[in-house]
């Protein structure tokens, strides 16, 4: 185990330090440091030696050159059992150094701001640090390396128990930890700095780097031959599947994950009233708004019971005792929700296998993020498909004006069909799904697996469609159907003949000019 006796402490975020800083010196550890940390921990009452004492040598170029010195590196890279090293050490007057405790300039937090200019972000590059952290993580057998405040309190738990010592294996999970957090330090400043190689600031960077961290390993991937794991992006504050709790039920498969993800973010579309959705395969089943979650998810079911069973529900509201009731009345795979009462959790667990998540509590979308979609040999990026018109806001091309409960219907629909696979046809009264027709090679198969699905009336429906309908045809199948008006992108080259077919069946069309494909 390596005895801790000299410390180096310079940290940028001083969460802990201080507390840790005096733990340290209880043991009787020397502790050097720099700037803002050596100035912060003397008036805390602790001695501290500045690091230019320690090395003979002053900070230098705006504090660029302070640590970058061999009586630093030296004292760290040094291995404790090789006696050439230790001649070596003694020689040139190097003292060993057993722990070093550094978090970076705060890089990702400078560009954050609106007014960071390429000056402020360089000079938020942290060079000594990475360093520093990357020397003690080599010599991991050794020397102690602290980059999280969350591992000082384990680090000194490890030294009461064992004289001031700390283990191997916390040394090597602890030097992990550094090259994890210099890798992510690293791509931050390299897609940042890579938006930026010509005249005007790129939306994607010459290269890009994420990480991301497990989450959890799972049995297999979509098939049982297949190996997977759930992997996490850092910093993530939007309720999404990434962030949800697990409560109760079986472990998480991944087509689990995929139909979580499909299900929040669906009725994450609905703010102003209950909203209730149910999926099977990534698709919609059903999907409906209600005075309560189990009026909004009985209305959901009923648009298809058969694809419902089995399914995966989310909701955009607490789940109380009622619908926890109606949920477990039949097989389900999951529920997602921002909460559920003390009760609704009570009646699951005589379900104990249904996997019951939390999210926080849902505020819409964020306006941030990438869309990622890998394919042999290559990942694919873009923006997320945040975007969303309101159905009152869109262009009216027909003759006939729609009426006020059609625009509530078409704007449901809409929102709805930007989470159904393309081709997408969604048929929906003004607050309940009736036919989705998802996934098929035409639209028009799309309508007529909608019209068959469709267990509730479809005269007096509006529609829904992802993309523009490129002949009459479509058109023609939802009016003789008994749709009596349409919410769709328009953008084809024939529009007009769409449009006349709207108007020779005396339905209301309205363009939206933007689509929605999900593939």
């Amino acid at each position: 185990m390596a005895k801790i006796t000299r410390a180096l402490i310079s940290v940028s975020d001083k969460t802990g330090i201080v507390e840790l800083s005096k733990a340290l010196a209880g043991y009787g550890v020397e502790i050097l440091s720099t700037g803002g940390t050596a100035k912060l921990l003397r008036e805390a009452g602790l001695t501290v030696k500045d690091v230019s004492e320690f090395t003979g040598f002053p900070e230098m170029l705006d504090g660029r050159v302070k640590t970058l010195h061999p009586k630093v590196h030296g004292g760290l890279l040094g291995i404790r059992d090789n006696a050439e090293h230790q001649a070596k050490m003694k020689e040139h007057g190097i003292e060993p150094i057993d722990m070093v405790v550094v978090n970076l300039y705060p890089f990702e937090a400078t560009v954050a701001k609106p007014d960071c200019t390429l000056e402020d972000a360089i000079e938020n590059i942290d060079i000594g640090g990475p360093t520093m952290l990357r020397s003690a993580a080599k010599n991991n057998h050794d020397v102690t390396v602290l980059v999280d405040a969350a591992d000082y309190a384990t680090v000194l738990e490890e030294m009461a128990a064992n004289a001031g010592c700390v283990s191997v294996k916390t040394n090597f999970r602890l030097a992990v930890k550094v090259y994890q957090h210099t890798a992510a330090y690293d791509g931050a400043i390299s897609n940042w700095l890579g938006a930026r190689l010509d005249e005007t600031v790129a939306e994607y960077p010459d290269t890009f780097t994420i990480q991301v961290k497990k989450a959890q390993d799972l049995r297999y991937g979509e098939n049982p031959h297949q190996s997977a794991a759930f992997y996490v992006e850092r910093g993530i504050t939007e309720p999404c599947v990434s962030n949800a709790v697990q409560l109760q039920g079986k472990e998480l498969s991944f087509n689990n994950i995929i139909d979580l993800d499909a299900a929040i973010e669906t009725v994450k579309e609905f703010t102003d009233k209950p909203a209730a959705v149910i999926i099977k395969h990534t698709n919609p089943c059903g999907v409906a708004l209600g005075d309560s979650p189990i009026s909004a998810y009985l209305k959901a079911r009923e648009c298809d019971p058969v694809s419902a069973f089995g399914g995966i529900v989310g909701f955009n509201r607490i789940v109380d005792a009622a619908a926890a009731r109606e949920l477990t009345s039949t097989f389900l795979e999951a529920v997602i929700a921002p909460g559920y009462d003390e009760e609704a959790l009570a009646i699951f667990t005589a379900k104990k296998n249904v996997r019951v998540m939390q999210v926080p509590l849902l505020a819409g979308h964020l306006q941030t993020g990438y869309d990622l979609k890998r394919v042999v040999g290559g990942l694919l990026l873009q923006g997320r498909d945040l975007g969303m018109v309101a159905a009152p806001d869109c262009k009216v091309v027909s003759q006939r004006q729609p009426t006020a409960q059609e625009l509530a219907a078409l704007d449901f629909a809409w929102r709805v069909c930007k989470h159904v696979k393309s081709n997408a046809i969604v048929f929906t009264n003004a607050d309940q799904t009736v036919g989705i027709g998802a996934g098929q090679m035409s639209r028009v198969d799309s309508s007529k697996i909608a019209v068959q699905k469709a267990l509730l009336p479809i005269k007096g429906t509006v529609l829904a469609s992802d993309a523009f309908f490129p002949f009459r045809d479509g058109v023609d199948a939802a009016a003789e159907a008994g749709v009596t008006a349409i919410i769709q992108p328009g953008g084809s080259v024939r529009d007009e003949e769409v449009i006349q077919a709207a108007n020779e069946h005396g339905m209301a069309m309205v363009f939206t000019n933007m689509r929605h494909f999900r593939h």
